[in-house]
C-alpha cells in the first residue's frame, strides 16, 4: 500500500483506492485529477491504468510476466489465507451436491410428492385390485422417488456454484480487475474504518462457522464484480452469488459459476421440489458458515433509486435462521455507487417501453463504451453488520407487545403473517441501511441541480454554487458526498462534466460564460434519483405548500393551513408508499421534524397559536421569495415528476371505462355489488370490463407520449413504464382496479385488469362521452393540485375537454381488442389502439 501524500490533513477515516494491483489509502473525499488530453504518466490515479495497457500493448513479456504473477499466486495473489471457511479446491462442488441432496428436509419433500403421486394412480387404479396391489404401489412409490432424486440431483448441479479452483479464481481476479478498471479508470474505492470493522466481525464469524449475507443494491452488473473484487484483495472468503438465470449464458455462464455464482430461476411457478431445493441448498451454506450475497432489490433498478425489497431469497434465508435449522448469519448491507453506470442508456430504452433484449456476451463486454476510460470510479460502503438471529427475536418481542386487535383471523383483510412482518421490516431496514451509507457522487450532484433549476441552462459559476448548496444540504441531512476534502468545487464540477460526457450535458459555444444544458434529461434523472432519498419529506411538504402558491397573489393568498398540509402530504405519501423509504417515526413526526427544518433553513415560515404554540399555517419565508424560491422550487422540482406520473397512470384509469353498449355492439355490462369486490375476480367472459393489465399499461405509455409532446405533461420520464407500473399497484391496494392474474385453469398467460365498479366514472348517455365527476376524477385532481403549473394547463379546461377523450379514445380500442380471443390480440393492442385513436382524432377534427 501507498500513502497519499495529504493524508495527515483529516482525522476522518481514510479511503482505500482498489485500482489494478494497487490499494492506496488516501483521505477521506479524495478526488482524482481530470484527464487531460497532455496528462502525464505521472497522474496519481491514471497511472497504474496507463501503465496496464503500455504492458500489453507495447511490453507483452512485462504483461505476460504479470499475468503469471496471478496465476501462480505469488504474495497476496495467491489468496491462501483468507477470512473465511476453505472453498476453491478439487472436490469442493461435488461435497456440496452431497450436502445438499442429503438435507432431511428435501428427503422429506421427495417422499411426500412421491407418495402424493403414488395415491392419485392409485385412486386412478393404475395398481389394480386384490393380492398385490399393496407391493406394486410400494414399488410404484421408489420408482418415482427415485425419478425425483434424480431430478434433483440434476437441478442441483446446475445450480450450485463450483469454487474448484484457486488457480482459476487467480486468473478470474486479474481478468475481472483488467476490465473494471478500463471502464472504472479511478478504480474502487471503499472506506478504511469500515473495511476493518468488517474485516474484524468476518473473523469472529468465521471462528463460530456464521455465514456473512452481503446484500447490495443492484444498480449495475458491475455490483457483483466489485464486491467479489474487494473480498478478494482484503482477504474475506468470496461469497456465493445469486444470480439469475437469465445471466446463465454459454460461455460466460461456466465462467460466473466456477467464480461464485449460483444460478436461480427468475419464479418458482409453484415447483415445491425446486423450492425446497433452494431451501436445502440456503441450509446447507449458512450450516457451513459460507459467505452469500443477493440482491435485496431482486433485479437492477432502471430509475436511479433503490426499489421495493423482494422476499423470495430473503424469505430462504430467514427461515433457516428462524426454524432453528442454522444458528445465527451476519447482515451486511451494502452501498455500492458509480460516477456513471454503464447500462444506463439500456435502461432508458427498457423504460420507454422497448423490448429487453436478451443479454448476449458481446453485449455485456461492449456496454457503453466499456473501453472509453472515462466512466469514473466505483464507491463500495459497508454498513455495521449485525445479527439475523438477533434481529429476528427483537422484532418478534415487539410484535407480541402489539395490541392483539392487529393479528385478525387469517382470512380478514388486516391479517399479516408473522413471517411477512419479519420480512418486511427486514427488507426495510436493510434499503434504508443501504441508503445510511450511500454515498452521492459528483456526477449525481450535476444531474440533480441541472434538473431543478428553471430554464434552459445554467452558467458556469451558477452550477458551482448551487452544487456547493446541494452538498452542504446532503452533509445536513447525514448523507455523505464523495470527492469534496480539499478540493475545489470547480474542479469536481469539471471531473462530473467529463464523465457524464456531451451525451447527457451539454455546453453552448460563442458565450462569455460557459453555459451548460441537460442534453438527455430522461438519463439524467437516473442520477438525480440517486439523491432524492435524503429529500422525500421536504419534496413532499412542498408539493403540498404548491397547491397554495401555484394560485399566486400575495403571501396571505399562498400560505396552507396546518391541517390543510398535513391532509395533502399524507395523501401524497400513500400514493408514494411504493417509490419511496420513509422515516419510521410517522407521519406527524416526520413531518413536525421537516417543518422546523425548513423554518430552520429560512425557506418556510410558520405561524403558531400565542397560546397553545400550535401551528396555524404555513407559507414561504420572505428571505426565500426574495431569492426567487430556488430552495423551494428545488424540493418541488424533484417530486414533480413522480407527481405526473401518478397523475398519467390515474387518467388513464379513465380509459377502462366500458363503452356504452349501444355504442360498442356488446352485451350489456354486468356490475359486481360493493361486497363483492375482492382481489379474485369473476372471468372475463363472464363479465364485461376486463381488459389486458400489459396493454392496458402500455396505452397508458402511449397516453404520456402524446400529452408530453403536445405540452400537457412537463416531464418526458413521467412516462417510464417503471413508475406506471408502480401506480398501477398503488391504485390495486386503493381498491380503484381489480385484477384478474392468470391460472393453469384457464389456459391463458396474461393479467387482467378493470375499474372497481364504484371507481367507474359515468358516461354521457347522447354523445357516449366519459363526465368528469365522481370518485376517480375526484382522487386525479386531488393529484393534480401538487402538478406542476403550465400554460396550458391553469384553467383545467385542457383536462377536462382534450386529456379525457384522448384517455377515452385510446381506451376504446382496449375493449374492441377484448372480443377478439387469442393472446396475440392482446400483445398488438397499442399498436391497434394507436391507429384507431389516430382514426377518431382526424375524424373529429373534419367535425
Amino acid at each position: 500500500m501507498t500513502l497519499s501524500k495529504d493524508h495527515q490533513r483529516t482525522a476522518a477515516p481514510p479511503d482505500l483506492e482498489i485500482l489494478g494491483d494497487q490499494v492506496t489509502i488516501h483521505e477521506a473525499g479524495y478526488v482524482g485529477p481530470i484527464s487531460k488530453p497532455n496528462a502525464s504518466k505521472g497522474d496519481a490515479s491514471e497511472r497504474n491504468l496507463v501503465e496496464h495497457m503500455a504492458r500489453f500493448r507495447e511490453s507483452p513479456l512485462d504483461f505476460l510476466r504479470e499475468v503469471s504473477l496471478h496465476v501462480s499466486g505469488t504474495g497476496w495473489r495467491a489468496y491462501d489465507d483468507f477470512i473465511g471457511q476453505p472453498i476453491f479446491y478439487t472436490g469442493f462442488s461435488e461435497q456440496m451436491k452431497n450436502a445438499v441432496l442429503s438435507k432431511p428436509l428435501l428427503k422429506s419433500k421427495i417422499e411426500e410428492l412421491a407418495e402424493k403421486r403414488a395415491q392419485v394412480e392409485e385412486d386412478e387404479g393404475f395398481f389394480g385390485e386384490g393380492f398385490g396391489n399393496s407391493q406394486r404401489r410400494i414399488a410404484r412409490k421408489k420408482e418415482i422417488a427415485r425419478s425425483l432424486q434424480e431430478v434433483a440431483s440434476d437441478l442441483t448441479d446446475r445450480m450450485i456454484c463450483k469454487m474448484e479452483s484457486r488457480r482459476f479464481i487467480r486468473g478470474a481476479y486479474y481478468i475481472c480487475t483488467q476490465l473494471l478498471t478500463r471502464a472504472y479508470h479511478q478504480g474502487i474505492h471503499v472506506s478504511s474504518e469500515e473495511v476493518l470493522r468488517l474485516r474484524s466481525v468476518a473473523e469472529q464469524a468465521a471462528k463460530r462457522k456464521h455465514s456473512i449475507i452481503f446484500l447490495p443494491c443492484h444498480r449495475s452488473h458491475i455490483d457483483y464484480v466489485s464486491l467479489q473484487l474487494i473480498c478478494y484483495r482484503l482477504g474475506i472468503a468470496l461469497p456465493t452469488v445469486v444470480a439469475g438465470e437469465n445471466l446463465n449464458m454459454p460461455g460466460i455462464g461456466w465462467f460466473l459459476q466456477h467464480a461464485g455464482a449460483m444460478w436461480i430461476r427468475r419464479t418458482f411457478a409453484n415447483d415445491t421440489l425446486y423450492t425446497t431445493l433452494v431451501q436445502s441448498y440456503m441450509d446447507t451454506l449458512l450450516e457451513g458458515g459460507y459467505n452469500i450475497e443477493c440482491f435485496v432489490e431482486g433485479t437492477r433498478s432502471r430509475t436511479g433509486k433503490l426499489l421495493p425489497p423482494k422476499f423470495g431469497i430473503l424469505g430462504f434465508l430467514m427461515d433457516s435462521v428462524r426454524s432453528g435449522r442454522v444458528d445465527d448469519a451476519i447482515v451486511c448491507p451494502v452501498s455500492a455507487q458509480y460516477d456513471k453506470v454503464i447500462e444506463t442508456p439500456s435502461y432508458i430504452s427498457e423504460l420507454l417501453g422497448n423490448p429487453k433484449p436478451k443479454e448476449t456476451l458481446v453485449d455485456l463486454l461492449s456496454a457503453s463504451s466499456l473501453l472509453s476510460l472515462k466512466l469514473g470510479r466505483v464507491d463500495v460502503r459497508f454498513h455495521a453488520p449485525w445479527s439475523l438471529k438477533s434481529f429476528i427475536l427483537e422484532s418478534q418481542a415487539r410484535m407480541s407487545s402489539m395490541p392483539k386487535q392487529i393479528d385478525s383471523a387469517p382470512g380478514s383483510s388486516s391479517f399479516v403473517s408473522e413471517r411477512t412482518r419479519l420480512l418486511r421490516t427486514m427488507g426495510y431496514k436493510v434499503l434504508s441501511d443501504i441508503n445510511a451509507v450511500s454515498v452521492v457522487m459528483p456526477t449525481a450532484l450535476i444531474g440533480t441541480v441541472l434538473l431543478t433549476l428553471r430554464g434552459r441552462g445554467v452558467g458556469k459559476a451558477e452550477l458551482v454554487r448551487r452544487i456547493e448548496w446541494l452538498s452542504d444540504r446532503v452533509r445536513a441531512k447525514g448523507g455523505r458526498v464523495a470527492h469534496f476534502f480539499g478540493v475545489p468545487t470547480e474542479e469536481v464540477v469539471d471531473r462530473g462534466l467529463e464523465v457524464l460526457g456531451p451525451g447527457l450535458v451539454g455546453i453552448v459555444d460563442g458565450l462569455p460564460e460557459e453555459t451548460y444544458y441537460a442534453v438527455d434529461r430522461f438519463q439524467l434523472s437516473f442520477y438525480r434519483n440517486m439523491t432524492i432519498h435524503l429529500f422525500v419529506s421536504e419534496a413532499l411538504v412542498s408539493a403540498a405548500m404548491y397547491t397554495r402558491v401555484k394560485q399566486g397573489g400575495g403571501p396571505a393568498n399562498q400560505r396552507i393551513g396546518y391541517q390543510d398540509l398535513f391532509d395533502q402530504v399524507s395523501f401524497l405519501s400513500q400514493l408514494f408508499r411504493g417509490e419511496f423509504i420513509y422515516p419510521t417515526e410517522g407521519l406527524t413526526t416526520n413531518l413536525d421534524k421537516t417543518l422546523a427544518g425548513l423554518e430552520a433553513d429560512n425557506v418556510i415560515s410558520v405561524s403558531r397559536e400565542a397560546k397553545s404554540s400550535k401551528i396555524e399555517y404555513i407559507e414561504l419565508s420572505d428571505a426565500e421569495r426574495l431569492c426567487g424560491r430556488e430552495n423551494f422550487d428545488f424540493y418541488c422540482f424533484l417530486i414533480w415528476p413522480f407527481v405526473e406520473a401518478s397523475w398519467l397512470g390515474a387518467v388513464s384509469l379513465l380509459g377502462l371505462t366500458p363503452p356504452i353498449p349501444d355504442i360498442t355492439n356488446t352485451a350489456p355490462t354486468t356490475t359486481a355489488s360493493d361486497a363483492g369486490i375482492t382481489g379474485t375476480t369473476p372471468s372475463k367472459e363472464k363479465e364485461i370490463g376486463w381488459v389486458d393489465l400489459k396493454s392496458a399499461q402500455d396505452i397508458a405509455q402511449l397516453l404520456g407520449k402524446t400529452l408530453y409532446h403536445q405540452g400537457d405533461i412537463s416531464y418526458f420520464e413521467a412516462v417510464n413504464k417503471e413508475t406506471l407500473k408502480n401506480a398501477y399497484t398503488r391504485f390495486y391496494e386503493e381498491g380503484i382496479i381489480l385484477t384478474e392474474k392468470p391460472s393453469r385453469a384457464s389456459g391463458s398467460s396474461t393479467s387482467l385488469v378493470r375499474l372497481a365498479p364504484t371507481w367507474a366514472p359515468q358516461r354521457d348517455p347522447i354523445s357516449g362521452g366519459i363526465r368528469p365527476g365522481g370518485r376517480l376524477w375526484s382522487f386525479i385532481e386531488r393529484i393534480a393540485m401538487s402538478r406542476r403549473e403550465g400554460k396550458n394547463r391553469r384553467d383545467g379546461a385542457t383536462v377536462k375537454d382534450r386529456v379525457v377523450t384522448l384517455a377515452d379514445t385510446l381506451g376504446r380500442g382496449l375493449f374492441l381488442d377484448g372480443d377478439e380471443s387469442g393472446e396475440g390480440s392482446m400483445t398488438n393492442a397499442a399498436t391497434k389502439t394507436r391507429n384507431a385513436a389516430k382514426r377518431d382524432i382526424q375524424g373529429r377534427s373534419k367535425l
